[in-house]
C-alpha cells in the first residue's frame, strides 16, 4: 500500500483537527483595516457570528442581497477607504472566511474541507485558511506551492505526511513537467482516463490515485461533466489499471458542478460512488477516500438553497450508503470567499445610448468582473448616492464593446463621475480570472479582520 495502515488512522484523527503550525515566515500580514460593519447590515449576521439557525420551510436562505442597504455609516466609511487606497478597491474580509469555513465544519463534521485554490488564489486567503486547519485542493505546480510554502519549514517526516493530508492536486489532467517536480512530495492525484495512468506511472509513480467519476450536474450554474469524470462503465476497468501497474487507487471523487442548486445531483453522485466503492472492497482493493468535491450553494440571492439542507442530506447518504471507515473529503472553493469580498469601483464616464444611461467604471469583465463571463455570475452595484432609479446599463473602461458588466441595473439616474459604486458576493472567480487586457492593472487589495 502506498504507506502504512497506522499513518492511514493517523491521518484520518489529525483531519479533524485544526492545524496549528504555521512558520513566522509564511508571509507577510497586511494592515488591519476594522471593517466587519460591510457585512453588519439589516440582512447580515455579523461575520464572526454564522447564522446556524434551523432551515425555514421554504427552504430559502435568510439572507437577502437584494435588500441591503449602504447606510450613512457604512457609505463615510467604504468613501475613506476609498479616497486612501483609490479604486478600484477590492476588500477581502477574513472574518467572513473563517465563519464560512466554520459553517461548512459545523454541518459537515466528518468531512475535511480542501479548500479549491481555484477559486481565489490570493495568499492571505490560503494562509487564514491553513491556520484553521483547512486542507488544499490544487490544480496546477505554482498553486502547490502556495500551499507547500507553509509546509516547507516542518521536519521531514512531518512534512511529507502533511503534503498528503493537506493537498490534492484534483486536475485529472497533468503536464510531464508537472508530475515530475512533485514526484518527490508523494503526491495525491485524480485521474479520469487511461492515459492519465500509464503517464502517472511513468512521471510519478510515487502518487496515490483518486478515480474522478462523472455524475450529473444538471441545474448547476457551471457544468463540468462534459470535461472531466470517467464513464462509470469504464470505472473499474481504470481502476484495475492502476494497481495492475504497481499503483494504487485511494479513493474516488466527483463533482457536481459549480453553484450547485439541485441537491438531487449529490444524492445521484453518492449512489453512483458508493456502488463503485463497496463493489472495489468487495473485489479486494481497499479503497479508502471519497471526495465529494465542491458546488456547495453561496446565498447570492434569496432563491438560492440552504448550505445546511444540502448538508443534511449528504451527511444522511453518506451514512446509509457507505462503511464507518471511509474518509470522507470536499472541495469547497465558492462556499469559503464568494461572500468574503466586496468591490468599490468609479464612475468614470457618463453617456445616454439609445435613450439609456450607460456608466463606464473603472473595472469589467477583462478584470474583477471576470466572473461575468467564465462563471455566469450575475453582480449588483449598489449606489452611495440616492435619486430617481432607472434601467441603466453598466460597463468596464476597456475599448472592447465586449466589456459590458450589466446591461439591465436600476440605479439612480443623477450619478456622476467620480461617484462610487459598491458590489458584494465577488471573492470568488474574480480577480482569480482576471487580465490585464489593454493595459489596465486589476483593483488594489485589501484585508479586514485578520
Amino acid at each position: 500500500m502506498y504507506y502504512s495502515e497506522k499513518m492511514k488512522l493517523d491521518t484520518w484523527s489529525k483531519r479533524t483537527q485544526t492545524n496549528p503550525i504555521l512558520p513566522a515566515s509564511a508571509g507577510k500580514i497586511a494592515p488591519l483595516f476594522r471593517m466587519s460593519f460591510i457585512l453588519r447590515g439589516p440582512d447580515f449576521t455579523h461575520p464572526e457570528q454564522p447564522n446556524f439557525a434551523a432551515p425555514n420551510p421554504s427552504n430559502k436562505i435568510l439572507i437577502t442581497r437584494r435588500l441591503f442597504v449602504i447606510t450613512p455609516i457604512m457609505k463615510n466609511e467604504l468613501v475613506k477607504l476609498a479616497q486612501r487606497h483609490g479604486t478600484p478597491l477590492f476588500i477581502i474580509d477574513h472574518a467572513k472566511i473563517r465563519a464560512n469555513f466554520r459553517t461548512f465544519k459545523k454541518n459537515l463534521p466528518n468531512v475535511q474541507a480542501y479548500y479549491a485554490v481555484k477559486a481565489n488564489s490570493n495568499q492571505e486567503i490560503i494562509e487564514t485558511l491553513f491556520k484553521e486547519g483547512a486542507s488544499f485542493d490544487v490544480a496546477s505546480y505554482n498553486e502547490f506551492m502556495q500551499v507547500y510554502k507553509y509546509l516547507k519549514l516542518l521536519q521531514k517526516s512531518d512534512k511529507y505526511f502533511f503534503i498528503w493530508d493537506k493537498i490534492i492536486f484534483s486536475n485529472t489532467i497533468k503536464d510531464r513537467h508537472t508530475l515530475k517536480k512533485i514526484r518527490k512530495y508523494k503526491p495525491l492525484v485524480t485521474y479520469d482516463n487511461a492515459d492519465e495512468v500509464r503517464k502517472i506511472k511513468e512521471y510519478c509513480p510515487t502518487a496515490g490515485l483518486v478515480l474522478r467519476l462523472k455524475v450529473p450536474d444538471i441545474g448547476s450554474q457551471v457544468e463540468l461533466s462534459s470535461k472531466f469524470g470517467a464513464e462509470l462503465g469504464e470505472a473499474f476497468d481504470l481502476i484495475k489499471l492502476v494497481f495492475d501497474l504497481g499503483l494504487t487507487v485511494e479513493g474516488l471523487s466527483f463533482h457536481v458542478g459549480s453553484q450547485c442548486t439541485n441537491f438531487d445531483n449529490y444524492a445521484s453522485a453518492l449512489r453512483i460512488t458508493s456502488e463503485i466503492f463497496n463493489d472495489c472492497r468487495k473485489k479486494g482493493y481497499n479503497t479508502r477516500i471519497v471526495d465529494i468535491g465542491g458546488g456547495f450553494p453561496v446565498p447570492y440571492d434569496s432563491q438560492a438553497p440552504r448550505f445546511e439542507q444540502l448538508a443534511k442530506v449528504i451527511r444522511s447518504e453518506c451514512k446509509r450508503l457507505f462503511p464507518k471507515d471511509v474518509e470522507l473529503i470536499a472541495e469547497p472553493g465558492r462556499f469559503m470567499v464568494a461572500t468574503a469580498a466586496s468591490l468599490i469601483s468609479e464612475i468614470i464616464g457618463k453617456a445616454r445610448r439609445d435613450g439609456k444611461i450607460v456608466y463606464h467604471i473603472n473595472d469589467g469583465v477583462y478584470s474583477t468582473f471576470s466572473g461575468v463571463v467564465f462563471d455566469h455570475w450575475v453582480p449588483t452595484f449598489r449606489a452611495f448616492n440616492r435619486g430617481k432609479k432607472e434601467v441603466c446599463t453598466v460597463v468596464g473602461p476597456t475599448c472592447d464593446s465586449f466589456d459590458k458588466i450589466s446591461l439591465s441595473e436600476h440605479l439612480p439616474a443623477n450619478l456622476q463621475i467620480g461617484d462610487f459604486f459598491y458590489t458584494e458576493n465577488i471573492g470568488a472567480y474574480s480577480i482569480a480570472s482576471a487580465t490585464r487586457f489593454n493595459g489596465f492593472d486589476g483593483p488594489k487589495i485589501i484585508h479586514i479582520n485578520k
